[in-house]
């Protein structure tokens, strides 16, 4: 089992898709689905029981702190980031909290 954040943007949509593709390991896929995600990026997992969807913020100690306990997945890949220089010029406060 990996978690992996940000998971329906674009390049974490295409990770998860991709790793699932090679892989029979499951994916906790975690993403706030802010401007940059996108659940119709994930539509060919629908009803994939290797590919577990939560909505959450990664900057949310609890659901995080749930998350690991829970599944104990041996790796995170950290996808999760606003990337967009306009939107870190407009809010710099969210563009820090969430890559940093």
């Amino acid at each position: 089992m990996i978690l992996v954040t940000g998971g329906a943007g674009f390049i974490g949509a295409n990770f998860v898709l991709d790793w699932l593709r090679a892989s029979d390991e499951p994916v906790v896929n975690l993403d706030a689905l802010t401007y940059a995600g996108n659940l119709e990026n994930l539509a060919s997992l629908a009803g994939d029981p290797r590919h577990l969807f939560v909505q959450g913020d990664i900057c949310d100690r609890a659901l995080i702190d749930r998350l690991l306990a829970e599944h104990r997945p041996r790796a995170l890949v950290h996808f999760a980031a606003e990337s967009h220089v306009d939107r870190s010029i407009h809010g710099p406060g969210d563009f820090i909290r969430t890559n940093v």
